[in-house]
């Protein structure tokens, strides 16, 4: 009895010996993961790790030289530890504003006014640095141009970049409408609206073209009907159905412009989608044919009253060939509508992008819903809602074109090894946030952003370690492009490098020997390849020290010895650091630390994961579950209703039309906040006027139940944002500019400030302006008249002075009668001289 005691005690022991030296081991494992990689290739591969291939060292060739003090005792001269390395090969400086600066900035100023229009900021969006007079050529818009990079897997490389949209920046705009007879009204507004939409254009860039062209369906039932009378004449008045035809090349002459709209005949077809996608496949991808040039912002209208084909529905005509994306135009019209099917949206959209060209939807009211549903899948795309005979295309267009140039989005083309996070403080916040997009942009504007690329796994193909992509701002033709070596592998591990020896006298014959180790035949293991793995015995007692019990990966997590299949872990030189786990794969000091405490202190590291006390959580315990600290004093709302509470902190909201910020995800510049909640009631108690303003009641009650008492001040009033104050103004029915602002201090109650004075405009005495008109035209008649009188005058009195003197200078011939003589004869007498 006390014999098997004994063994059961022994054997006890040993399992806690060996549970103790597995949870050692796995420790050792998660904080030198060098340890256990037995390649080069493996060793670089990881996160800080140097390999040395020394013929005689050893040590662990694998290690980390931040923590095995440097070298390891390794000769450096055989250290191979390769960092990422940054190289810019081109990085001309970006263009510069200039000639049109002025009016683009005045337009900007005039736009952000409380009654200017939305467009005019366009104007600058459009701009931002101009270099080459407005000719799109040589402009540079995001440097640097092109990058060299060479990446270590798991190690971040930091890339800088800026971007400024050119000033008077080339424009090519191709119109592209639906022709079927619904749009018949449509299409006799737009051949009146042609100049304006030009001379609209030209406000934002000297440099602008347009284009247009028209769309009806595929030439096959059950789209159009294939009647012969039908194909010719579909319906009273109406041309031949086409599939795409480009009605005018992108030009200046928008005079043909007009021309071209109202010479186009509409058409019909029987169903109600339309063939619009084949006509912008067409649109985008012969660029030739259409006219785009390689550097302008390129628009695309696309014009409709109705939905759309894609991609299967061809199939009902008996079109089952797919959508191939490339151009097929002869004399201006698409030639494959009866050979293809209508192209997919994944397919728009890559082609979009790929040709960099902002699609504009401009739809009726009917179809907006479905299109802006579509607009969220096509990169750089947008959608308005277009009048019944489309008479506000024009500020359609203004208004999206203001959007899209007024915003820069980062995209990359990075194949799924590399991983890119973009970081920016925008228009020049002092907060850099995670972020791709940036809103209000406009003349002058320069955009820095930050991208962290990341080599996230080697590719299995060697032949992909080299890539290239692009970084681009989407709809816009200009890009950084960016060329990748993968540092995968070490140059010891190819022929022709001293420390590589194929030779059969190397590694048993059984190997070759490659940076310092021996890489083994299949079947064979060994430090030397001495080993067989038809052994049997040692390698089955092995596979009981792997977590996989597989035969190969490192032993004990390599962290610790296997001794006859069962592991004992490494001990720490901390006693309170123990790695544990039959595999050594579980320890107590590797988890995450918050201001330097494991778990931040509230909570316990449990096999290399923190395991948190109830109220607390995150990856370090450093996350507290109350969401008390986000809670709105503004409206008691978590984080106004426009977030989440993280860790104590409001991560707000982000889209498309609406940008929170603020301690409570209070602020948004574009929204319209509380202002109009309380005007009337600033008006009447601040200024005494307005439709709640009641003289006749006592002074307390002249307002009804307004009880804001806003506190009125002299002087401008100016918001102070350390107070998330609101700026609110508004023009009462004199035109007259009052100001306030609110927010909501500690107390949690509504706080308003007012300016005493209103803004109002000086007054004009009209009848006095009408009778000094009338009074100056007037004298300016008068004084036209008697100049008219002098002038006449002097120029009579000159031609009867010119008269008289020619009279008088008149000689008459009055000689001799050369018959008659007379009698006496007269002599004068030269001495005498008549004296």
């Amino acid at each position: 009895m006390y014999t098997r005691s004994n063994m059961l005690r022994a054997s006890i022991w040993a399992y806690i010996l060996a549970t103790s030296w597995a949870q050692y081991a796995e420790q050792m494992l998660a904080q030198n993961p060098c340890s256990s990689k037995t390649t080069c290739s493996d060793c670089i591969r990881t996160a800080s790790c140097a390999w040395c291939f020394a013929a005689e060292f050893n040590g662990p060739r694998c290690f980390n030289p931040a923590i095995e003090g440097g070298t390891a005792g390794c000769d450096e001269a055989y250290i191979f530890n390769p960092d990422n390395d940054l190289a810019t090969t081109s990085s001309r400086e970006l263009s510069r504003a200039k000639g049109r600066m002025g009016m683009g900035s005045s337009y900007y100023e005039e736009s952000a006014s409380a009654k200017g229009g939305g467009f005019a900021a366009a104007g600058g969006a459009a701009g931002g640095a101009a270099g080459a007079g407005g000719h799109g050529e040589n402009l540079v818009q995001i440097k640097p141009q092109k990058v060299g990079l060479k990446l270590r897997m798991n190690q971040k490389q930091v890339l800088t970049f800026e971007y400024s949209q050119a000033q008077d920046y080339p424009v090519d705009l191709y119109y592209l409408m639906d022709l079927s007879r619904s749009m018949k009204n449509d299409k006799e507004k737009l051949s009146t609206l042609g100049s304006l939409l030009s001379s609209t254009m030209r406000n934002i860039t000297s440099n602008f073209r347009i284009g247009f062209g028209s769309f009806v369906d595929k030439l096959v039932m059950p789209y159009v009907s294939t009647v012969p009378k039908s194909l010719i004449s579909p319906c009273d008045g109406c041309a031949a159905p086409y599939g795409f035809k480009n009605q005018m090349s992108l030009s200046k002459d928008t005079d043909f412009f007009d021309q071209a709209v109202a010479k186009a005949d509409v058409s019909g077809n029987l169903d109600a989608p339309e063939g619009g996608f084949d006509a912008i496949m067409q649109a985008v991808v012969c660029k030739s044919e259409i006219g785009w040039r390689d550097q302008a912002r390129r628009l695309l209208v696309f014009s409709t009253d109705a939905g759309f084909h894609y991609a299967g529905d061809g199939k009902l005509g008996g079109i089952v060939q797919p959508n191939d994306g490339e151009c097929h135009m002869e004399n201006d019209s698409y030639t494959h509508s009866t050979l293809q099917d209508y192209p997919s949206i994944s397919q728009i959209n890559l082609k979009v992008k790929e040709h960099a060209i902002n699609v504009i939807f401009a739809v009726t009211a009917e179809q907006i819903s479905v299109y802006e549903e579509l607009s969220k899948h096509i990169e750089g795309s947008s959608s308005g809602v277009l009048s019944d005979d489309s008479g506000n295309v024009v500020d359609l267009v203004r208004e999206q074109y203001n959007k899209i140039t007024s915003t820069v989005e980062m995209k990359d083309t990075a194949s799924d090894a590399l991983q890119i996070t973009y970081y920016s403080s925008c228009l020049g916040g002092k907060e850099v946030v995670q972020t791709n997009k940036c809103d209000g942009l406009k003349v002058g504007d320069v955009v820095k952003f930050t991208a962290e690329i990341t080599l996230k796994e080697c590719p299995k193909d060697p032949s992909k370690w080299k890539q290239m992509f692009n970084i681009y701002p989407v709809g816009v033709s200009e890009m950084l492009a960016v060329e990748v070596e993968m540092i995968c592998d070490c140059p010891c591990e190819h022929k022709n490098h001293f420390a590589y020896n194929d030779s059969p006298l190397v590694c048993s014959g059984h190997g070759i020997s490659a940076c310092g180790v021996c890489v083994c035949e299949p079947g064979r293991f060994g430090k030397g390849c001495e080993c067989s793995a038809h052994g049997g015995v040692s390698l089955e007692q092995e596979r009981g020290c792997r977590p996989t019990n597989a035969s190969t990966g490192p032993l004990c997590s390599g962290r610790g010895t296997c001794i006859c299949g069962v592991c004992e872990c490494e001990k720490m030189d901390d006693p309170n650091k123990v790695i544990s786990g039959p595999f050594c794969e579980c320890d107590n000091f590797t988890c995450d630390m918050n201001h330097e405490k494991l778990c931040s202190g509230q909570g316990e590291c449990v096999c290399g994961r923190c395991n948190c006390r109830p109220e607390y959580t995150g990856p370090a315990c450093q996350c507290l579950l109350d969401q008390k600290p986000c809670i709105s004093p503004e409206n008691g709302e978590i984080c106004s209703g426009n977030g989440k509470c993280v860790c104590g902190q409001c991560v707000c909201n982000v889209n498309d039309n609406r940008h929170y910020s603020g301690k409570y995800c209070e602020k948004c510049p574009t929204c319209p906040g509380r202002c109009g909640e309380f005007k009337e009631c600033v008006l009447c108690e601040v200024h005494k006027r307005g439709p709640l303003f009641q003289p006749d009641k006592p002074v307390g009650e002249q307002c009804g139940n307004c009880a804001l008492f806003p506190v009125v001040e002299e002087g401008k009033l100016v918001a102070n944002e350390n107070q998330s104050e609101h700026l609110c103004s508004f023009y009462d029915d004199e035109d007259c500019l009052y100001l306030y602002v609110y927010s909501y201090p500690e107390s949690h109650q509504v706080h308003i400030r007012a300016q005493k004075e209103r803004d109002c405009p000086k007054k004009v005495f009209i009848l006095g302006i009408v009778l000094g008109v009338i009074a100056a035209i007037v004298l300016v008649g008068l004084a036209l008249l008697m100049l008219w009188k002098m002038v006449t005058t002097i120029h009579d009195r000159r031609e009867f002075a010119r008269f008289e003197k020619e009279r008088m200078m008149a000689k008459w011939d009055t000689g001799e009668n050369p018959i008659y003589k007379q009698a006496t004869s007269t002599f004068k007498n030269p001495t005498y001289a008549g004296k």
